[in-house]
């Protein structure tokens, strides 16, 4: 998801479509572990892990994932982060990366204020890559859904044979800009009308080299 992974992980494309990602996903069932969950955005026990059914993507769902400013929020509620270590466990002859990911959420932004979300991805002993960052900016009242995109030739995949932790680092951030938070409250939440959201993370599976 690599020695190279700091510098190429996430050479990110706005031209690359779904359907030219390397798919061919293993017809036996993947099972994801969370290893680790820590943050300000992802208190114990509201962020869970499933997979699709074909193989091809999982989600993360967040719960109490908001980051504001202005009236009733903390000096440090403008910024909620979370960093989740997954462990993928893959049918043998097989290998993962993330192909893209998808982000979404509501927000609410002040005329004035703007909020950020951003993201990368990283194996277990590489460097964090840089952050693929968006903005929204106010007055916005509304949904929101963000995509990173790797180009093909920049998925790194984990090392066939090895089982790495794929280390997901999100965050978002809500800034009064020239709003008055003395008066008003901006917010940027990664949350839905049932109180969860979904983040989609696409995998590109490849087939490993045999060993016979």
């Amino acid at each position: 998801m690599l020695t190279t992974m700091a510098a190429a992980l996430l050479a990110l494309s706005s031209t690359i479509t779904p359907h030219s990602w390397p798919q061919n996903p293993p017809p036996d069932k993947i099972i994801i572990d969370v290893a680790t969950v820590n943050g300000t955005g992802c208190p114990p026990d509201t962020a869970a892990v499933s997979v699709s059914a074909d193989n091809t993507a999982f989600t993360v769902t967040y719960s109490q994932y908001t980051a504001q400013v202005g009236v009733g929020a903390q000096p440090t509620d403008f910024r909620k982060n979370c960093q989740i270590g997954l462990r993928v466990h893959v049918p043998q002859g097989f290998t993962y990366g993330i192909a893209s990911a998808d982000y979404r959420g509501f927000g609410h932004l002040e005329k004035g204020a703007y909020g950020v979300e951003r993201a990368n991805y990283y194996f277990q002993g590489n460097s964090p890559t840089a952050y693929e960052t968006h903005r929204l900016d106010g007055f916005y009242d509304n949904d929101w859904q963000f995509s990173d995109q790797t180009d093909i030739d920049a998925i790194i995949y984990e090392p066939c044979g090895q089982e790495r932790n794929l280390n997901i680092n999100t965050e978002l951030r809500a800034y009064a800009g020239s709003s008055d938070p003395a008066k008003t409250t901006s917010f940027l939440t990664m949350d839905s009308t049932d109180g969860s959201v979904q983040t989609v993370y696409h995998f590109a599976w490849k087939q490993c080299p045999s060993t016979r």
